[in-house]
């Protein structure tokens, strides 16, 4: 029973197969990552310690939506509040948290996004993700790159060369939807 279970739950994993990485279980993604396995396991940390922190936060409760994806410590906040106050309140809990290197605060003043809106995201995260497989440039590879979507615009994380990044920009700006690319990567040349 507990095969078919895990058998029929395999789709909804969404390619993210668990190994063992110096004791602590970590998907599949991090085999490709060019962060090591701390950053990551960090990263995972960071977001689940953020939405915590934001959620218990008492001058944000039921005033928006806020979400933060972190990458190599950089944790970028993204989605809608009422008021300038709440997107510095929002900023400067993040901040606070332990092994938060930097904070890109992209949270806007407005209502929540519908959900219409926030289909269209989804797909547009897709399409970009999709995009990023015509990049052809030697040994780059697609799953290195994390995108987010807010609202239309597309956000690049990751560890690139300048030439993969601007490639990976390249193929991204045109993807029907895209209203505006923003490049939060960091630069590394790669080994060889």
């Amino acid at each position: 029973m507990a095969t078919l279970l895990l058998v029929g739950a395999a789709p909804l994993l969404g390619g993210c197969v668990p190994l063992l990485v110096g004791g602590a279980a970590v998907g599949a993604a991090a085999v490709h990552d060019r962060r090591d396995s701390t950053a990551f396991i960090d990263d995972q940390q960071i977001e689940f310690a953020a939405t915590a922190a934001l959620d218990d936060e008492p001058g944000l409760k039921g005033r928006g939506r806020v979400s933060v994806t972190s990458y190599n410590l950089v944790a970028l906040l993204t989605g809608q509040v009422r008021t300038e106050a709440e997107v510095a309140l929002a900023g400067g809990v993040v901040r606070r948290l332990s092994k938060v290197r930097k904070v890109v605060n992209e949270v806007t003043i407005g209502p929540d996004i519908n959900l219409a809106r926030k289909s269209e995201d989804v797909l547009l995260t897709s399409r970009a993700k999709l995009a990023l497989f015509k990049v052809e440039i030697l040994n780059f590879d697609p799953t290195r790159v994390k995108v987010v979507t807010e609202n239309g615009v597309v956000y690049l994380l990751g560890l690139v060369s300048v030439a993969e990044g601007d490639a990976a920009v390249a193929h991204v700006r045109y993807v029907p939807g895209v209203v505006q690319v923003v490049k939060l990567f960091e630069y590394q040349e790669p080994k060889v």
